[in-house]
């Protein structure tokens, strides 16, 4: 009798089959009450008569409600504009390994306060750090009139599943300049900013179960890293941009570090020229300051106009 050939475990992360699979298309329906709540996610409203602020925050503000950019990688309430790890075709991995490493924003014109859109998401590559996978997911926000309106990608670095002999991918390190920053920025946060973010559409429960952040290694939730990274935008824009968010182009950041609600985001920025890469806007780093500046957000840039 032949022995019985032993089945293959099938990989986690079959990356031939999900870097081929056609590209999955999702409505993305979102009105004023969305964006204000996001925007107040951020911290904006304060102080609550300030016209700069209201913009943010008020339909009925003289100029219009103005939109963020980083609005939209939660659009629609999905909790982030092309985070389908759950239907991706050729992964079966554990969630608790996944960390959202990085995040870049490419803007096609301003998002409005109020639409019925479409994403289009898929993975263009999957890459191999040696210890770690990651998941390059790349989606487009297509407005009602079929034309785009944003373009993120998102890296979803995967613990344990590298080492499969695939392409290390290209490095993205963006170092910040060897001088001190032209601008130092210290932003509070609220103890509960997780909670409010959370309704955004991310109910990821790191960021409000105390049990589940232990399990993680956190001895309390976390703050989600697109809070931070939104707080760092809408900071350049209001601080550097005259609060005219349309002069953004693009935007990008690694996730560095962990950062807990009611510390304070201590903003580095340094003004970058054509010259620089990414072109004209603004280098910037984050960390926490009540912690000894421990790094969290690294490689930041944003690109104007």
């Amino acid at each position: 009798m032949q022995p019985t050939q032993k089945e293959a475990t099938p990989m986690p992360i079959d990356v031939e089959k999900v870097t081929s699979a056609p590209p999955v298309r999702a409505a993305a329906v979102w009105d004023e009450r969305e964006v204000r709540l996001y925007h107040l996610a951020l911290g904006a409203g304060v102080p609550e008569t300030s016209s700069d602020e209201l913009r943010y925050v008020f339909e009925g503000h003289e100029q219009g409600l103005q939109v963020l950019p980083t609005f939209g990688v939660v659009a629609g309430g999905t909790g982030g504009v092309g985070f389908q790890l759950f239907d991706l075709p050729g992964v079966d991995i554990d969630l608790a390994a996944a960390l959202h490493g990085g995040q870049e924003i490419t803007v096609h014109r301003p998002l409005p306060a109020a639409a019925r859109a479409t994403t289009i998401t898929r993975v263009p590559a999957v890459y191999d750090k040696g210890t770690a996978a990651v998941i390059v997911q790349e989606s487009t926000l297509l407005g009602e009139d079929g034309r785009p309106l944003i373009t993120q990608r998102n890296q979803i670095f995967v613990r344990g599943e590298g080492g499969f002999g695939g392409d290390r991918g290209p490095s993205e390190r963006l170092p910040a300049p060897d001088r001190e920053p032209d601008r130092l920025l210290d932003l509070p946060t609220l103890r509960q900013q997780a909670l409010l973010y959370r309704l955004a559409g991310d109910g990821n429960p790191l960021h409000a179960d105390p049990a589940t952040a232990r399990r993680a290694g956190y001895d309390r939730p976390v703050l989600h890293g697109l809070c931070t990274f939104g707080m760092a935008v809408k900071a350049v824009t209001d601080r550097l941009l005259g609060g005219d968010a349309t002069r953004i182009a693009a935007c990008r950041t690694r996730f560095a570090g962990v950062f807990f609600p009611g510390e304070t985001l201590r903003l580095r920025i340094w003004a970058a020229s054509e010259g620089d890469e990414g072109g004209a806007g603004y280098r910037l780093t984050a960390t926490a300051a009540d912690r000894d500046d421990a790094p969290v957000l690294t490689d930041a840039r944003l690109t104007t106009r």
